[in-house]
C-alpha cells in the first residue's frame, strides 16, 4: 500500500476507537500529538524500506535508509511482525517518557494507544497486498487477504485507489452517523 493509504488509515482506524470510547478529557497537546503519533505509526513499519516517504524527506535518507534496510532484514520482515510491532511498542513508549517531562500536558497513554493503533493499522492493510505480511516471524511464513494471492492488491494499482476511497467512504459515514459522539469528543478537549 502507499503511504497515503496508510495515512487514511490509520486515522479512520483511529477515529474508530475514539469514537467507540467513553469521552474523556484531554489537552489539545495531547489531541494534536496523538493524531500526529497515529500517522507517524502508520508509516512506522516501512521504515525498512529505503525508497519510504520517511527516508526521502530528510537529507541522507537515502544512505540511512539502505542502511537501516540492511539493518532490519529487508522490506516487509521484522517491522512487518508482532514482534516488530512488541519493538516499536517498547521504543515508542521510552521516548514518551522521556518526553513527559517538558511536556507534562501530554497524555502519554492516549498518545501511545494512537501510534499503536497506526501501527496495526499499517499491518492489516499490508496483509491485502500480494507480498503479504511476515504476522508470526520468526516462522518464515507470510500472511495475506484473501488466501488467494492473485486476488490481492497490487501497491498504487486501481484495487488499492478502489480501498482508499471505500476507506474514505468508510470514514465519513462513520464520523457523520456518530456527530454525537464526535462533537463530545470535541467538547472534551481543554
Amino acid at each position: 500500500m502507499t503511504a497515503r493509504t496508510h495515512d487514511l488509515a490509520a486515522i479512520t482506524a483511529y477515529g474508530y476507537v475514539v469514537l467507540t470510547q467513553p469521552a474523556r478529557m484531554v489537552t489539545v497537546t495531547t489531541a494534536l500529538i496523538a493524531v500526529v503519533a497515529n500517522q507517524i505509526g502508520g508509516i512506522a513499519p516501512d521504515i525498512d524500506q529505503p525508497t519510504a516517504p520517511f527516508w526521502r524527506n530528510l537529507p541522507v535518507g537515502g544512505y540511512l535508509g539502505k542502511l537501516i534496510d540492511k539493518m532490519l532484514g529487508g522490506h516487509r520482515f521484522i517491522t512487518h511482525s508482532l514482534i516488530g510491532l512488541v519493538i516499536f511498542g517498547v521504543g515508542f513508549r521510552a521516548l514518551l517518557d522521556l518526553l513527559h517531562p517538558i511536556m507534562p500536558a501530554m497524555d502519554i497513554h492516549i498518545v501511545w494507544w494512537a501510534f499503536i493503533i497506526g501501527m496495526i493499522s499499517h499491518l492489516v492493510m499490508d496483509t491485502f497486498t500480494k507480498e503479504g505480511v511476515p504476522w508470526l516471524l520468526p516462522i518464515p511464513f507470510k500472511f495475506g487477504l484473501p488466501p488467494v494471492k492473485s486476488l490481492r492488491v497490487t501497491t498504487g494499482k486501481w484495487v488499492e485507489k478502489s480501498f482508499f476511497i471505500g476507506l474514505l467512504a468508510v470514514g465519513l459515514w462513520y464520523s457523520s452517523s456518530h456527530y454525537t459522539q464526535l462533537v463530545n469528543v470535541f467538547h472534551h478537549i481543554k
